[in-house]
């Protein structure tokens, strides 16, 4: 069965969401085909039965006062909190407070986008002679860990212009919606539904041949195959899933190929690797910590620990929330470590490690645990991985990644944001808002 309308929209992410209201809104008929049985995306919110808060498997902070996703929510006064507490460390066996971003701040400051570019592992390397081991191990696990990045992949010129691109919008601050980012997709899916837009779940793409201002897609699902027809096609497929070869699950075959420029960008592009793991207990036991000297730490003001741990280096608390929820945070060699590997091994992982860092025996975690929540993005066809960065190498590549082919083939996602906020849900929205008016422009030329 062939269907043919002005715009076809792959992927329900948030930078898909974002496209096909904008063309719904200006009156074009829309139809968003997305694999998975749910839209979202890398945005995956799930509700804790016992606390009520929100579980976030993907997307959790909203960095900074981003208007893309505070303009909606606060238009349908949605609450939004702000994080609150301390930063507390662990090192050398022992936890304390401490200023984590302040001796970070000073390395990555000496950063400079006009030298020629490279790896932050070199930059680390060769800078900051009277800086201690301290802070620059400090400043490879911010990089590293906030980033998901490879050190000795990611450029110094890419982390620059998302340094700058975050402190336009106060960036260091996060916040969180009342029910997590589930409040901003049910607003995308009520604006999709006023402009008539029809969402398609379990479609999954599996070709695209294309000519000027003509495509056809190739879509199975559980009904079998279909092919349907558009003038335009807006393509916000993840990173890593649009460098994963064809045949591969989720891969999407173009006929004519993409063009070779469009391809060098894709391979000046990484997709981070992280897993995370949130752990509801039945409560709040960090708030009174046993000592070996019998007395107790309290770390009930605790928002971020941050340690060296080689599984979950990285911890939260839902702060200024009172749930007794926390959630671990594995970067990198860690997420590769973890990637593949049962919800139980993962959870017994973090709950070591937990364990190490609060010296409490992981028994006794294991007897408060009540439920675990996780997702693994690394193994998700639809997705394969966490968010994307730029390489050494890579100016120029976002902007010719989110080009438009023959007026007909448009591209979105937080990799194709030009304005420095890759890896972020606000970039994400801002560049299908983008992929949607390039469509609208290229109809009143046409008109």
């Amino acid at each position: 069965m062939s269907i043919s309308v002005d715009a076809i929209i792959v992927g329900a992410g948030a930078a898909g969401l974002a496209a096909a209201a904008e063309l719904g809104r200006a009156g074009l008929a829309v139809t968003v085909l997305e694999a998975r049985d749910r839209i979202g995306g890398r945005i995956f919110t799930r509700s804790d039965p016992s606390s009520g808060a929100a579980i976030e498997l993907g997307a959790e902070f909203i960095h900074g006062l981003p208007p893309d996703v505070w303009q909606p929510l606060q238009a349908r006064n949605v609450k939004i909190t702000e994080t609150q507490g301390e930063s507390w460390c662990h090192q050398n066996g022992r936890l304390s407070p401490c200023d984590f971003f302040s001796k970070v701040e000073k390395i990555l400051q000496r950063m400079d986008a006009a030298a020629p570019d490279e790896s932050f592992c070199s930059f680390l390397n060769r800078c900051c002679p009277d800086s201690n081991a301290s802070a620059k191990e400090r400043a490879l696990a911010y990089v590293v860990g906030f980033n998901a990045a490879d050190p000795d992949l990611i450029g110094v010129h890419w982390l620059v212009n998302s340094m700058r691109a975050e402190e336009r919008i106060e960036g260091d601050r996060a916040f969180r919606a009342r029910h997590g980012y589930r409040d901003l997709i049910e607003i995308f899916l009520q604006q999709l539904t006023t402009a008539g837009v029809s969402v398609r779940t379990g479609a999954v793409v599996d070709s695209i041949a294309w000519s000027s201002s003509h495509a056809e897609l190739t879509v199975s699902g559980v009904s079998g195959s279909s092919k349907l027809e558009a003038r335009r096609v807006v393509i916000t497929l993840p990173l890593a899933v649009l460098q994963t070869a064809t045949g591969e699950t989720g891969a999407v075959d173009f006929s004519p190929a993409l063009p070779f420029k469009k391809l060098e960008a894709l391979a000046k592009l990484e997709m981070g690797k992280v897993l995370r793991i949130s752990l509801r207990f039945r409560r709040r036991f960090w708030e009174e910590i046993p000592l070996p000297d019998g007395g107790t730490l309290n770390l009930s003001g605790m928002r971020f620990l941050f340690s060296q741990d080689e599984w979950f280096p990285t911890w939260w608390t839902m702060a200024p929330d009172s749930a007794p929820i926390l959630t671990g945070w594995a970067p990198f060699r860690c997420a590769e470590r973890l990637s593949g590997k049962s919800t139980s091994f993962v959870a017994e992982q973090a709950l070591q490690a937990l364990s190490r860092l609060l010296k409490i025996r992981t028994d006794s975690l294991a007897e408060l645990l009540e439920a675990e929540y996780f997702h693994d993005w690394q193994t998700d066809p639809f997705s394969r991985g966490a968010y994307s960065y730029g390489k050494v190498g890579a100016d120029g590549a976002h902007e010719t990644l989110a080009s438009p082919v023959e007026n007909t083939l448009f591209f979105a996602g937080e990799a194709t944001d030009t304005s420095g906020h890759n890896g972020t849900v606000h970039g994400a929205i801002a560049s299908g808002v983008r992929a949607a008016r390039e469509i609208l422009a290229a109809d009143r030329k046409r008109a």
